[in-house]
């Protein structure tokens, strides 16, 4: 990692630092048991993947860079999680019809990334044979993108492409997962905590982790996420643990409380965000959520309450990469250089409700939707943000035996 001089963290820089983030799960199923500072002056070619110790094992991967074919085949294809872009009453998504008409360069938008392990699953078969997985771009989670830098999958950006790099909120420039950002640049942030519906839970509040899991009054109408970082670290936090310095022994003691609320009959399932439709009828009185996915159901159920963490809120963020091999990269770069536009950004988040990373997009939604602008949930305060702890990279033998634990919970 390079010895340059950082500027004074903002909050959401050091949230960041503490430890690798993490992202919601799948919109279905259990996540599987796979094993586990943007340059200083933006706008300057990305550099070598030596530069940094995460890229050491890209520097010694085979062959990444194909023949780029973007001059001549004016198409991109992207893959990102489902229901994560703005989408109009046809059906189609408006960001992407304009990038086309602009560029020229089709997007073959797919909605296949349900979930980090399962599309690893999907691509590493080819990425580890030196071959080209059929996509140009993709979006992953922090924790997963420290994972395909290590092992050498993923190509640096070349930031000449990408000119509207400026607008990256300041706060994002660097992350510990990806040194100097050389590999990845954010798509949405988000939080994690507790949503309720007052309805179902006799008209209560529901504040805290130790309430979710012990109040009466919610037994057998409570669930939590099948990702790992996501529920166990809300416990931990409630423990007074810093997600930067999670033990073993921490991350047990932590199970041993959701075992012990399961076992009690207080929890009646894990789940992705399949979540959203029981919270919203009343048939979930409680459950960890995400903030972007209540800001939706809050549209038509403004009603249902969300709760951060008073002692800390755990953060994640999902992020483009472009993998080896890629046969778009200038394209998929111009696709990335499209979405930092602050108009376009403003569009997206108008739409998910998840953090914009593009500086300015706030500013446009003042004018064309206050509400959006407003919530705290989509653009939080530096209050909010001084309170958000992401959990610590894991190493792969910490990964999965973490997830072989968290599994036997969920499963058992």
């Amino acid at each position: 990692m390079s010895d340059r001089q950082l500027p004074e963290p903002s909050p959401f820089t050091t949230a960041i630092v503490r430890g690798a983030l993490t992202r919601r799960t799948a919109l279905t199923g259990l996540a599987g048991l796979a094993a586990t500072g943007l340059l200083a002056a933006c706008g300057t070619p990305g550099r070598n993947a030596s530069a940094t110790g995460s890229g050491s094992a890209a520097s010694q991967a085979p062959k990444a860079a194909a023949t780029d074919l973007s001059d001549t085949e004016k198409v991109v294809n992207w893959s990102n999680w489902p229901e994560y872009i703005d989408v109009d009453d046809k059906g189609k998504h408006p960001s992407i019809d304009a990038f086309t008409k602009a560029s020229g360069v089709k997007v073959k938008y797919n909605e296949d990334y349900n979930d980090n392990d399962e599309f690893f699953a999907k691509v590493r078969p080819l990425l580890e044979a030196g071959q080209d997985t059929g996509r140009d771009t993709w979006v992953s989670t922090d924790w997963m993108v420290a994972r395909l830098i290590r092992l050498g999958y993923v190509q640096p950006l070349d930031y000449a492409n990408i000119g509207n790099l400026t607008n990256l909120e300041a706060s994002l420039k660097d992350a510990p997962f990806d040194p100097g950002r050389v590999y990845s640049l954010p798509w949405q942030i988000g939080f994690v905590g507790i949503a309720y519906n007052p309805k179902a839970t006799g008209g209560r509040k529901v504040t805290s982790v130790d309430q979710l899991l012990h109040d009466p009054a919610l037994k057998g109408k409570v669930t939590m996420l099948t990702e790992m970082r996501d529920t166990v670290g809300l416990v931990l936090i409630e423990q007074g643990k810093n997600l930067g310095s999670v033990t073993a022994e921490d991350f047990t003691a932590a199970l041993a409380v959701i075992q012990a609320a399961k076992d009690a009959g207080q929890i009646k399932g894990f789940t992705g965000n399949e979540y959203t439709k029981p919270l919203a009828s009343g048939d979930t009185a409680a459950c960890v959520a995400w903030t972007g996915d209540v800001v939706q159901l809050r549209a038509d159920n403004p009603e249902l309450g969300y709760s951060l963490g008073a002692n800390g809120i755990p953060m994640f963020s999902d992020n483009f990469v472009i993998p080896n091999l890629a046969q778009h990269k200038k394209n998929a770069e111009k696709l990335i250089d499209y979405y930092y536009d602050p108009k376009v950004m403003a569009a997206v988040t108008d739409y998910v409700n998840y953090i914009s990373p593009v500086a300015g997009a706030k500013e446009i939604l003042v004018k064309n939707d206050p509400a959006v602008a407003n919530n705290e949930l989509i653009f939080p305060s530096q209050e909010v943000l001084a309170k958000t702890q992401t959990f610590r990279g894991l190493t792969a033998e910490e990964e999965t035996a973490f997830n072989r634990q968290f599994q036997t919970v969920v499963t058992g």
